[in-house]
């Protein structure tokens, strides 16, 4: 999982001045602030709202929703958990929770140590092996709660 800046209203107001000339510079602009930082910080609304000339609310509720897009740093790995309807009838659900479970947190959360966040995605194209999971873009097919430990483990050596 890359590197990410440390939040910058300065590096923030560049990013957004860098794209505001694109059409449709909202999601361009949006990208750019999620890669450079991880997410896109509440301070950003405002800079983007004033550079297109748009209300807050509507920087907001692009930002809401499109589901991609963090309002709060990511931890050092993105788990990625495929809930489309193949993993489903290989019995993610039940997957799902015990994984949850184990992490100590839900759907869009953090653990307590940073180490992970859990992202629901709906299909990986692993439909004849699922259930299936992404681990900072690697794919994991026959997911079981363990093998996505030691993937989590391996990720962090």
């Amino acid at each position: 999982m890359p590197r990410h800046e440390a939040w910058s209203a300065a590096r923030a107001a560049g990013i957004v001045t860098e794209h505001a000339h694109l059409e449709g510079a909202t999601l361009p602009i949006l990208h750019a602030l999620q890669d450079t930082f991880g997410y896109v910080d509440a301070e950003a609304v405002p800079l983007i709202a004033d550079a297109l000339n748009l209300s807050r609310a509507e920087v907001h509720g692009c930002i809401s929703f499109y589901h991609d897009f963090r309002a709060a740093p990511a931890g050092r790995h993105e788990v990625k958990l495929c809930r489309a309807e193949a993993c489903q009838a290989q019995g993610s659900e039940a997957l799902h929770r015990e994984i949850l479970g184990r992490l100590g947190c839900g759907w869009h959360g953090t653990t307590a140590d940073g180490a992970a966040t859990v992202e629901p995605v709906y299909c990986l194209g692993l439909c004849a092996n699922g259930p299936a999971a992404l681990v900072d873009g690697e794919p994991i097919a026959r997911l079981t709660a363990d093998s996505l430990e030691a993937a989590l483990t391996e990720h962090r050596q």
